[in-house]
């Protein structure tokens, strides 16, 4: 078998382990896979993460463990097994790939990465269909055909258009998909000084990626981080999806979510070329939704795109992560009121902050605004994943998902409270399981300010 990803991290994983299973078939993939050791952890409820597709059917083989058994099962048998077997098939559909066995597996089993690599090739086999390619496409769509977003408006408020979409696409009817915003983010300029000296007393320069998520869907947490970092004494260079004329900059994580790995690996070498200049002066790069930003440090390695994936893995920071490290550092000393926002704050985190352990960085950075009153929800996955919670076989688990945890939580609390949610699936989710409005953490921080 041909793999797409490379997967030569694990050339060494069970060589000479007579107990390690490595199945015959798949070369390192099958020793990523041969990771697992079955001990039983990603078939637990309580704390944590993994595994939401577990959580709300209790069928072990919608856990890790159990799709590794299958995964092993198929790759000792033929490539023609994994691509065509049913039971994984049914396995990996119900994956929604939030990394928590990555995080919580005493072996980091990457399920999602292995999902990836099952979908890869099963589209060598098989056509996207036509709801696939538009979610896959979807950023780059709205992006190059505008018409789009008012028809997604339409849509939202058509009952029929609704019911039509579902039996035509598989669009869940009863879901509103996101909508643009009526300005997304496009700043006049390419970088911006500096609003006051940096504590240092050094010039200090640092890159903002407005990914096509933030750019498109909520401006106002770009805006908000922009002025922060300025704020904090920042010269802040600015990278979005519409930087450079003639191409739409893009992450790529959409693409990828759908095993398009040829695809995703021009992307990123679009956007790795316009980030290199700022790569080779060794500015942080800082991004706001953590599925996008993670991509560049996890994913991009995987893609065989060489040292410069390798060095922008480097420099790849989410917000979060930058204002919690700049705080070590003494900076970041922003001018807060003291007990300015006064409503109570929840902060629910979105799967792959957890799985990097950046829900930390967020407990730091709210302890520094004076006042605050902030709890974090215990909860798995919210059951969007990507467009999982979009997709009408799917959306009855995705409800499900939310229900399990995060909607009692937000139902618990008290009305006037604030929800900060910094990833766009979770925001949506909360939005159409709970009915709360959420804010991104840059947007809270400026809410704090004195201006």
């Amino acid at each position: 078998m041909k793999t797409e990803l490379d997967w030569s991290d694990y050339k060494d994983s069970g060589m000479g382990d007579a107990y390690a299973d490595i199945p015959k078939i798949g070369g390192d993939f099958a020793k990523a896979v041969a990771v697992c050791i079955r001990s039983g952890v990603c078939e637990q409820h309580g704390r944590g993460v993994m595994c939401p597709s577990f959580r709300v059917t209790e069928n072990p083989l919608l856990s890790p463990g159990g799709r590794v058994t299958v995964l092993k099962k198929v790759l000792n048998d033929s490539e023609d097994a994994f691509l065509k077997d049913k039971e994984l098939a049914e396995a990996m559909d119900l994956c929604v790939a939030c990394k928590g066995c990555k995080r919580e597996c005493e072996n980091n089993v990457d399920m999602a990465q292995i999902k990836i690599e099952y979908l890869a090739q099963k589209n060598k086999l098989e056509p996207l269909s036509l709801r696939s390619k538009l979610f896959a496409w979807s950023s780059i769509l709205l992006y190059r055909y505008p018409i789009l977003r008012t028809l997604i408006r339409l849509r939202n408020r058509s009952s029929l258009l609704r019911w039509l979409g579902e039996k035509t696409f598989g669009i869940a009817a009863k879901v509103a998909l996101p909508e643009v915003a009526e300005k997304p983010f496009q700043p006049e300029e390419v970088t911006y000084m500096p609003l006051a000296p940096h504590p240092s007393g050094e010039a200090k320069e640092v890159v903002l990626w407005a990914d096509s998520f933030s750019s498109l869907f909520d401006p106002k947490q770009a805006e908000d981080a922009l002025y922060l970092l300025r704020l904090a004494g920042f010269q802040v260079h600015i990278v979005h999806p519409l930087s450079h004329r003639g191409t739409i900059l893009d992450s790529g994580r959409a693409l990828l979510t759908f095993g398009l790995v040829d695809e995703t690996r021009q992307v990123a070498k679009q956007l790795i070329g316009s980030l290199l200049p700022f790569l080779n002066a060794d500015m942080p790069i800082i991004g706001l939704e953590p599925s996008s930003l993670l991509m560049l440090r996890d994913e991009y390695k995987t893609l065989g795109l060489g040292e410069n994936a390798l060095k922008l893995a480097k420099h790849a920071v989410l917000f979060e992560e930058f204002v919690s490290a700049e705080l070590t550092r003494g900076g970041f000393n922003l001018p807060y009121i003291d007990g300015k926002i006064a409503k109570p704050v929840l902060v629910h985190g979105h799967c792959h902050e957890k799985a990097i352990g950046a829900m930390k960085s967020i407990r730091r950075v709210l302890k520094s605004v004076p006042g605050l009153d902030f709890s974090f929800i215990e909860s798995s996955c919210c059951g969007m994943a990507g467009t999982f919670g979009l997709e009408a076989e799917h959306v009855e688990y995705s409800h499900q998902m939310a229900q399990q945890a995060l909607v009692p939580a937000l139902q618990a609390a008290p009305p006037e409270a604030l929800v900060v949610s910094n990833g766009f699936g979770c925001a949506h989710q909360i939005r159409v399981t709970s009915g709360r409005s959420t804010c991104h953490l840059a947007t809270l921080l400026r809410q704090a300010l004195a201006e």
